[in-house]
């Protein structure tokens, strides 16, 4: 049974990383010593819901969890060096600082390295989230020992709100438009105006109106989204933000 570290120091490991084409030995006492740290845990990177939400939104949050103290989010996982480098670059995941665990010493030490040989992995990490102060353990989200991939609580928001309850996570906005449409980039200035960042997605004529069709119920550009509310073209956004 996967038993929580709370209150225990971080096994002191000695992690083998390649930067810039070069090995690098980083101890754990320089990931935690003095630092406010949260950690994740994943079975293996480039695998689905590591790559599609665990890591993304840990990612996203990364600002956040900043402005609450947290010094710094380190992702681990039994993955070399390259592996891990190579799936930092696929995700854009900046914030990120990942720790290859390639012999499994600190999952070990963790209490949570498991038997995926079913699966073709050999030993990997249990899925788990945790908030280290100074090496020490103070709060574990571990994932419940079921079937398949668990992941229900080591997740960053679950995270976040143990460490700041009222914090605001960023929101999560997208403009589908039309190149050369003067009527999104002012939707897009209000959005940049008003401190919100957004993803652009431009559309081709061929499959712009059965695109905003299908999404917005209307074919004309701009259509926003904002936390997956549909608010409409630039007039319409221009009215939410007055509210």
């Amino acid at each position: 049974m996967l038993q929580s570290r709370e209150g225990q120091r971080v096994p002191q490991v000695t992690f083998r990383v390649r930067e810039n084409n070069e090995w690098k030995n980083v101890t754990t006492a320089e990931l935690f010593d003095g630092k406010t740290v949260v950690v994740f845990s994943l079975p293996g990177a480039f695998t689905p819901t590591c790559s599609s939400t665990h890591l993304p939104r840990y990612n996203e949050l990364a600002p956040v969890f900043a402005k609450q103290g947290v010094d710094a989010i380190l992702c681990v996982s039994v993955n070399d060096t390259f592996v891990m480098n190579e799936w930092s670059k696929d995700q854009e995941s900046q914030n990120i600082t990942m720790i290859p665990d390639g012999n499994g010493e600190f999952t070990d030490g963790m209490g949570m390295l498991v038997d995926k040989a079913d699966l073709g992995f050999g030993k990997r990490s249990w899925r788990y989230s945790m908030l280290v102060k100074d090496g020490v353990v103070t709060k574990m989200f571990i994932e419940p020992e079921e079937p398949g991939d668990p992941f229900k609580v080591s997740d960053a928001d679950t995270m976040l709100n143990h460490i700041a309850p009222n914090a605001k996570s960023p929101d999560q906005v997208v403009v589908f438009s039309k190149i050369g449409c003067s009527h999104c980039a002012k939707a897009k200035q209000l959005l940049s105006d008003n401190g919100f960042e957004y993803i652009d997605v431009p559309l081709e004529n061929k499959v712009r109106g059965k695109v905003l069709g299908a999404v917005s119920g209307s074919m004309t550009a701009p259509q926003v989204f904002i936390n997956g509310n549909l608010i409409g073209g630039a007039e319409a956004l221009e009215q939410y933000l007055s509210r």
